[in-house]
C-alpha cells in the first residue's frame, strides 16, 4: 500500500540527529512541522565543588559545560529562546514535555506559561532507585518532575487513555510514576568504559511518554538529544524523530545505539483506543447491508422485545424509535447503550447487535 507524505514532513530531516545550536537549527525548519517535542534540557545545577561519598570517592556528577550558565538571568533568557523556536515549529495540535529538577524546572514551567502553552499535567517520575544523598545535608533527591502542556488553551492534543490504563493493569494511570533511573544494561558507556551521559533517561519513561501523547507515524523531536533515548524509542514504535546535539562525543554513542534499534511491526504498535475515537457506525448500515432484516425481533434483558424496521429504528409496543431510546423507555431509564442491550438470534443463542457494529469497524481500517 501507497502512503501519501505530508508536505511538511517531506522537508523534515527525519530520523536524523542535527549537529548544532538546537536554537538556530529549530529556527530553520518548517513552522508547524512537529507533532511533540520532548526536551531534557541542561539543568543548571549550579554545582559548587566535587561531590564525595562516605569513602571519599567522587560521585560523578554533572559537571559539563553545557550545564553551566553565568546567572539566573542567563539561563532564563536560553530558556525563552529554545522555547520559543520550538512553538513555533509545534504543529496547532501538537504538545511538548519537559523534564527537569528543582534547580530549573519552575523556571521552564513560568516560561512555558509566558510563551501562552497550557500547562496539562506536571508528572512526578518518583525513582525507584535514587542516587543517595551522601552529604547528609538534604533530602534525598528522589524525582524529577515533568511537564506536559499543549500549544495553547482549548488547543487540540494526543492524548493515549485507553492505552495508558491498559499499561497499567486497567486503573486510570495517575500523574506519580514510579520506574527506576538508567543503570545496568541500559546504561550506555563511552569506548573508556565510562558513563556516556551523566543524566540518560530511561527508555521506560519515554516509552511511557510517546505512547501516551503520540501515534504511529508522528514526528517527534528532541532538541538535547544526548545519546539518544527519545529516537531510540521513538524508533521502535514506529514514530519518525529529530534529534539536535551539539557534543559530537554523545552524537557518536547515539548514532551507533540507533543503529541497532529495530521497529515493532504493525500489529504491536497499535494501542488501546477510546471507544469514542473509533469510527461511528450507525444501526440503520446493519439493516442496509442485510445483517439484520427489517422484522427481526431483538431481545433485551429479561425478555424484553423489539422489531426491527426498515428504516433502522426499533417498535416495542407502541414504543418507537431509535436502539437506544427504545432501550431506555422499556428500562424506564434517562438513556441506554443500544448497542449492549439489544441481541439478535443466532444458532440459538442470544448475540450482541454490537458484534455486528465491530465486523463494519474492521472492515473500515
Amino acid at each position: 500500500m501507497t502512503t501519501k507524505t505530508k508536505p511538511e514532513a517531506a522537508r523534515l530531516p527525519l530520523n536524523t540527529i542535527l549537529n548544532g545550536d538546537c536554537i538556530e537549527l529549530m529556527r530553520s525548519l518548517p513552522e508547524a512541522s512537529v507533532d511533540l517535542i520532548f526536551a531534557d534540557p541542561p539543568y543548571n545545577l549550579q554545582l559548587r565543588g566535587d561531590l564525595h561519598r562516605p569513602d571519599n570517592s567522587k560521585v560523578d556528577a554533572v559537571d559539563d559545560a553545557w550545564d553551566q550558565f553565568g546567572s539566573f538571568a542567563a539561563y532564563d533568557r536560553f530558556t525563552r529562546d529554545w522555547l520559543a523556536a520550538a512553538r513555533r515549529i509545534l504543529k496547532p495540535d501538537g504538545a511538548i514535555w519537559v523534564i527537569g529538577s528543582y534547580h530549573n524546572v519552575f523556571r521552564l514551567g513560568a516560561e512555558l506559561q509566558n510563551q501562552g502553552f497550557w500547562i496539562l499535567n506536571d508528572v512526578v517520575w518518583r525513582k525507584s532507585n535514587p542516587m543517595p544523598n551522601f552529604r547528609g545535608k538534604r533530602l534525598t533527591n528522589a524525582h524529577e518532575t515533568l511537564i506536559w502542556a499543549s500549544k495553547g488553551e482549548g488547543a487540540k492534543y494526543t492524548f493515549n487513555y485507553e492505552a495508558l490504563k491498559a499499561l497499567n493493569e486497567g486503573v486510570q494511570m495517575r500523574s506519580d510514576w514510579v520506574l527506576p533511573i538508567c543503570t545496568g544494561h541500559e546504561r550506555l558507556k563511552n569506548k573508556d568504559g565510562d558513563k556516556a551521559h551523566p543524566t540518560q533517561k530511561p527508555e521506560a519513561l519515554l516509552h511511557r511518554v510517546l505512547v501516551a501523547t503520540t501515534k504511529p507515524g508522528d514526528v517527534v523531536l528532541d532538541p538535547f538529544f544526548g545519546t539518544g533515548t527519545t529516537g531510540a524509542v521513538a524508533k521502535m514504535l514506529g514514530r519518525d524523530f529529530i534529534g539536535i546535539e551539539r557534543e559530537a562525543a554523545y552524537r557518536e554513542v547515539a548514532e551507533a545505539r540507533l543503529a541497532k534499534v529495530r521497529k515493532f511491526d504493525k500489529s504491536a504498535l497499535e494501542v488501546t483506543q477510546s471507544k469514542r475515537a473509533e469510527p461511528r457506525v450507525p444501526f440503520g448500515q446493519l439493516v442496509e447491508r442485510g445483517m439484520l432484516r427489517p422484522g427481526e425481533m431483538l431481545v433485551g434483558p429479561g425478555g424484553k422485545a423489539a422489531k426491527v424496521r426498515a428504516d433502522g429504528t426499533l417498535i416495542a409496543d407502541d414504543i418507537k424509535g431509535s436502539i437506544h431510546q427504545v432501550g431506555a423507555a422499556l428500562e424506564g431509564a434517562p438513556s441506554c447503550n443500544g448497542w449492549t442491550y439489544w441481541h439478535y438470534r443466532r444458532d440459538g443463542k442470544n448475540v450482541p447487535i454490537d458484534v455486528l457494529r465491530q465486523q463494519i469497524r474492521a472492515e473500515m481500517s
